[in-house]
């Protein structure tokens, strides 16, 4: 009878969930994946702080797509408006994350274990070279912006474009100038924090 009971309560909860509650399960773990590989890659470089060759710049950047994962977690609750949601909707919304979980995932240098070259947790040597592709994912991320902000959101179409070009810009500019990546970094953190009390 045990199961059963469980069962039916679970099948009961499950039938009262609206479309938001159901399609922000996948959302919130993709977020939450790339919140915890971020977080992990951190906690290797403090482990391995000797060898770190530490830059304000790509702690900066890091910091930022911290923010933008809690920032899209955060503005998933607005969405709960919505009533009629199309699969579109659910696959701009995964693919945004998926984005930001790749930002994520190359934010930071990582540890290759090879003792003899640490050459790979050189912070500022990482965001020109392999951590453009972190820029590439934020790119990505805003190119779903605007789709997002007028189709679900309703917003005006002048500032649901512009704003996520002007991020599609900077990230454009990081990956094709790496050399520009520490006054890059400082306007970025800036268009982050507006970005940030826009939608907060």
């Amino acid at each position: 009878r045990y199961p059963e009971i469980v069962f039916h309560n679970l099948s009961r909860h499950v039938a009262r969930m609206t479309q938001h509650e159901y399609i922000f399960i996948a959302i919130s773990i993709v977020l939450g994946l790339a919140m915890a590989r971020l977080l992990h890659s951190a906690a290797l470089l403090v482990r391995a702080y000797n060898r770190v060759s530490f830059h304000w710049s790509t702690t900066l950047w890091g910091l930022c797509i911290f923010i933008y994962i809690l920032q899209l977690w955060w503005v998933g609750w607005g969405l709960r408006l919505v009533t009629d949601w199309s699969f579109i909707d659910f696959l701009a919304l995964v693919i945004g994350s998926i984005f930001i979980f790749g930002a994520a995932e190359l934010a930071l240098p990582t540890e290759d274990y090879d003792v003899s070259d640490d050459s790979e947790l050189d912070f500022l040597t990482h965001s020109r070279t392999l951590g453009r592709v972190s820029a590439a994912s934020m790119l990505g991320y805003f190119s779903v912006g605007p789709y997002v902000n007028v189709t679900m959101f309703g917003n005006p179409s002048l500032p649901s474009y512009a704003f996520p070009a002007v991020g599609g810009l900077l990230m454009a500019l990081i990956i094709a100038k790496p050399g520009w990546f520490k006054p890059l970094s400082v306007v970025f953190t800036g268009y982050t924090a507006v970005i940030l009390f826009l939608t907060a």
